[in-house]
């Protein structure tokens, strides 16, 4: 029988970012010197304390189906742990349901949410797969270009200009991927103020909160007052601050009436989350162990981020690039090093020129750009900071200030 594709994936696009991490893999096993700054997730192993967790899980039968929202241990687990990073609010762990990653959590909120005729909001650059899932839905994501000398964040002004009547919902993500930029709080309270006016909702990313270079965690919706939670759906997990990736726990929070049709759907799909995996997820949230092994993540990644910032300044100082205040990305600019060059075709040379995987901007929605992971040893970091630049002079040489 010839295949023919389902309408419901007329959109669909297959992840650039994993396909870029595949072929960087495939060629590091095939030999060749590579190294990959295009994987968005954290080198350092899980704290030792979660992994055993998980293990003793396992060795204690933990093993069946687990309720379908996730176990109470990990729900109060994560909503003292969300608590406390915004001042010690009541956060309900009944309004929290555990899946299976948080970009399932995404996927469950965008299905509860929306559907045809339906339009959301995307600040663009985005990553890759919010206006997939949006297309999944039979709504219609709308691009909403971010302002360079905003660090490519949008305003109210910039939400305003795109929406119309059919506009239900807006994904926020900050600190932001692929940009690493962070919306302060005043910031986030003007948007929300403007969402909840003209009844959006508000699905804000916050998986990378806790990785965050101003002080404390990454401002959230959580910060502002109840009405804004009651308009929004708020996502995080254990995958980035936790360097839980392959563990694949994530969550949603939100008004009781949104959780309970996301559970009755997830109840048709995956059922829940893996057993094992929630009980380790339970202590990185739960175990005040776990939280010295999340401070000296973030104190490598600031140092990476730092000693980047420093290159590119020294370096390569007519490249424009964001200034990331959180996640682990540089997004810089190339269309400006040479003429006609775009963040693809940059890509695929620095891969075949200098071994060095990073990611197109297009991905994210603008091919001017290209994404720099350094979630990578620093002797990695080290190496393809010296490809990079060496690239970057052969090709536009050190160009004068922007």
């Amino acid at each position: 029988m010839t295949f023919q594709r389902s309408p419901n994936l007329a959109h669909l696009k297959s992840s650039e970012t994993v396909a870029i991490s595949t072929e960087a893999k495939r060629r590091k096993a095939a030999g060749e010197n590579v190294l990959d700054l295009g994987v968005g997730e954290p080198d350092f192993d899980t704290p030792a304390l979660a992994a055993e967790a998980g293990i003793a899980a396992i060795r204690a039968g933990k093993t069946r189906y687990a309720p379908n929202v996730g176990i109470v241990e990990l729900r109060q687990a994560m909503a003292k742990a969300l608590s406390a990073m915004s001042g010690g609010r009541a956060v309900d762990p009944e309004r929290l349901i555990v899946s299976n990653g948080s970009k399932q959590s995404l996927f469950n909120t965008c299905f509860a949410l929306f559907g045809p005729g339906d339009k959301v909001l995307i600040p663009s650059p985005a990553w890759v797969s919010y206006p997939q899932i949006v297309h999944l839905t039979r709504a219609e994501p709308v691009m909403v270009p971010g302002s360079p000398e905003w660090g490519l964040k949008v305003s109210v002004a910039d939400l305003e200009q795109h929406r119309d009547e059919h506009t239900r919902g807006l994904i926020l993500c900050t600190p932001c991927n692929p940009t690493g930029a962070v919306y302060t709080r005043t910031e986030l309270a003007a948007i929300a103020k403007w969402a909840v006016e003209h009844d959006i909702w508000i699905v804000c990313d916050e998986i990378y909160r806790r990785i965050h270079y101003g002080s404390g965690p990454a401002p959230s919706l959580f910060d502002l007052g109840e009405e804004v939670l009651d308009h929004a759906v708020v996502i995080y997990g254990a995958s980035k601050a936790y360097a839980m990736t392959g563990w694949r726990i994530g969550a949603a929070y939100a008004p009781p009436e949104v959780t309970k049709a996301m559970a009755a759907m997830q109840s048709h799909t995956t059922t829940g989350a893996n057993q094992p995996a929630m009980w380790a997820a339970a202590t990185a949230f739960g175990d005040p162990g776990v939280d010295a092994d999340v401070e000296r993540m973030v104190s490598a990644f600031r140092r990476r981020r730092d000693y980047l910032v420093a290159r590119f300044h020294d370096q390569a100082s007519g490249v424009e690039f964001i200034e990331p205040h959180g996640a682990f990305y540089v997004f810089f600019r190339v269309d400006g090093i040479a003429p006609g060059l775009t963040g693809s075709s940059f890509c695929e040379r620095i891969m075949r020129e200098e071994g060095v995987a990073l990611v197109p901007g297009g991905a994210f929605g603008d091919d001017r750009w290209v994404r720099l992971s350094f979630s990578v040893s620093d002797a990695e970091l080290e190496d393809a900071a010296d490809r990079l630049m060496a690239f970057i002079g052969r090709l536009g040489g050190k160009l004068a200030a922007v």
